[in-house]
């Protein structure tokens, strides 16, 4: 068998700005990280065209809203806890509501940040930046669907955040994967129950569903890596067809993609939908796949849920 190509999401988002840099209109920002979120692969390439505005990331996304008043199309970068936490208000009044066309590039998001510890290991962002209006939110499985995210993410008029990981993870996506902003993917059918997963959870998921197969129950993967505009019409299908629906985040159970898919569900189809992400709680130092363990994000834990949301159809 083939050996699995691992690669970190942020490591193709580095490689996606660099690939933009042709364009006449883009800018690249970054909060003093460069080497850690991997704009610095923009830096090197594009000097000009790279602004460094320091540990300040309420003032860098004030400056990626001035210059995309200009024509620029901007992106802004930094930790996710930093881009969406800290900056929260500038991004809200200073981009979201002016809907202009800036980019935020939020890396080491999640659990799997490791031994950074809770300080830094952001699992509230989607929750943050699905309450402001006029924001996009793509949340990529691997490093195929990140590198189409990131290109698709600067034709689209308008603000977009985009959530990367530090971690290396398996590829789920071939080559010839066409990304499709607000669709999501049906990576395998199944009619038992459906497993919808975003971000490194893609490939746990699909693990789950191996699993489950053991125990005769045929498993639907659902990748949904638009977490904002939602793909609804996928969702409602799959709880018709299948009954059933577990999510499965690196991120919070509140506010993120267990939220929004059971918000989908309770208006359009109620069918039993269980959630697996980080409970209610902080992280903490570790290495990184032992902390996905710990905190129940593995495959193991999604195929607990998916037999137990069976029994409840």
């Amino acid at each position: 068998m083939a050996d699995v190509i691992k690669c970190a999401t942020r490591d193709a988002y580095g490689k996606a700005l660099k690939e933009l840099g042709k364009r006449d209109d883009i800018l690249v920002l970054d909060a003093d990280l460069a080497k850690a979120t991997k704009t610095i692969v923009f830096k090197k390439e594009f000097p000009e065209k790279f602004i460094d505005a320091g540990i300040a990331e309420g003032n860098m996304m004030g400056v990626a809203a001035g210059l995309s008043t200009v024509g620029y199309t901007v992106f802004a970068s930094s930790f996710a806890m930093f881009s969406a936490g800290r900056a929260f208000e500038q991004v809200r009044n200073s981009i979201a509501y002016p809907k202009l066309n800036v980019k935020i590039g939020a890396t080491h998001a999640g659990i799997s940040v490791g031994e950074d510890g809770a300080s830094h290991q952001c699992c509230e962002d989607i929750a943050l930046m699905r309450s402001i209006p006029n924001m996009v939110i793509i949340n990529p499985a691997d490093d195929v669907e990140a590198f189409q995210a990131v290109l698709a993410a600067a034709d689209f008029e308008g603000p977009v955040y985009m959530r990367f990981g530090r971690l290396a993870v398996p590829r789920v996506n071939s080559e010839d994967y066409k990304f499709e902003l607000g669709k999501g993917v049906t990576l395998k059918d199944g009619k038992d129950v459906t497993i919808v997963a975003t971000g490194l959870m893609v490939n746990e998921a699909l693990l789950a569903a191996e699993e489950l197969k053991a125990d005769g129950i045929d498993a639907r993967v659902i990748n949904i890596h638009t977490i904002k505009p939602i793909d609804r019409e996928i969702l409602v299908k799959a709880a018709k067809e299948t009954g059933a629906i577990v999510t499965a985040e690196e991120h919070s159970i509140i506010g993120g993609l267990g939220s929004a898919v059971t918000e989908v569900l309770c208006e359009e189809y109620p069918v039993p939908v269980l959630r697996l992400g980080v409970e209610d709680t902080f992280g903490k130092s570790g290495p990184a796949v032992e902390l996905l363990r710990i905190f129940g994000l593995d495959a193991k834990h999604i195929a607990e849920k998916a037999k137990k949301a069976v029994t409840l159809k």
